[in-house]
């Protein structure tokens, strides 16, 4: 479902009761006047981007400030004055999105060494604020990475996994680290897998048909399965052979008909 104002706040609400969420619309208003008229590569409004990244942030109770400074994350892409983020929300939450923006996150301590302070809403640090926006971001990128060039998909997904992931579980934000992991590891893995489990059952398929007939059907079988480049087009495929094997293995094992002279 796409992200939206009223599902940010209810989050908000649900983890901070007594949250002024008034800051929060008005961090909403200022991100969606300054996004409008830009597009992201799904061809979604760019404002839903950071409605999610704001609604992942909000998840493991972060204050409304940094909310915030989700929902603007990117608004010095825009047109917007460098000074007015500052004037609207003053200076705590203008110097975070500067923070974020050059936050570099492979700087970060890695799981493997557990020095993360786990994120507190009791103690939040900015050190610990900044990365749960950077994390936020690539997460909802990942989630979406499938409208990225191919290339870039894989240079993406091996440094979430590398990076991004274990400092994610090291911070305590585990299910963020869970979630990046596992989307990094479907983009870096799912030809491979998909086309084995695919060209496994066709093989399975193949006991069906008298065993002279196997070996040419497995061939002509393989040969379009290559053919089908989307898992999608894969599946589809297999399971057309798949029905219409045991009508073929009846075709196949009937005699040749001999023509009455």
């Amino acid at each position: 479902m796409a992200p939206s104002l009223d599902g940010l706040l209810a989050v908000v609400r649900a983890h901070r009761p007594d949250a002024d969420t008034a800051l929060v619309e008005h961090a909403y208003g200022e991100a969606a006047f300054w996004h409008e008229g830009q597009m992201r590569r799904s061809g979604d409004p760019f404002i839903t981007h950071c409605l999610a990244v704001a609604a992942i942030v909000a998840d493991p109770r972060m204050p409304p400030p940094v909310v915030c400074a989700a929902l603007l994350h990117d608004v010095d892409d825009t047109a917007c004055p460098p000074q007015r983020t500052a004037d609207q929300f003053g200076n705590d939450v203008a110097d975070l999105i500067a923070a974020v923006r050059t936050a570099v996150v492979s700087a970060y301590p890695q799981a493997s060494h557990g020095t993360v302070p786990p994120t507190d809403a009791g103690d939040l640090s900015r050190e610990r604020a900044v990365l749960a926006i950077r994390l936020a971001d690539r997460l909802h990128n990942m989630r979406t990475i499938a409208f990225v060039a191919q290339s870039r998909q894989l240079l993406k997904a091996r440094e979430t996994l590398d990076v991004f992931a274990p400092v994610a579980s090291a911070a305590g934000l585990e299910s963020v680290g869970r979630e990046l992991q596992d989307l990094a590891s479907a983009v870096l893995q799912p030809a491979l897998s998909s086309h084995a489990v695919t060209g496994r059952l066709l093989a399975t398929v193949t006991l069906l048909l008298p065993s002279r007939q196997r070996a040419r059907w497995q061939e002509e079988w393989s040969a379009d399965l290559a053919d089908h480049v989307s898992r999608y087009a894969r599946t589809r495929f297999t399971l057309r052979v798949l029905l219409g094997a045991p009508r073929l293995s009846m075709t196949l094992r009937r005699p040749p008909c001999r023509e009455q002279r």
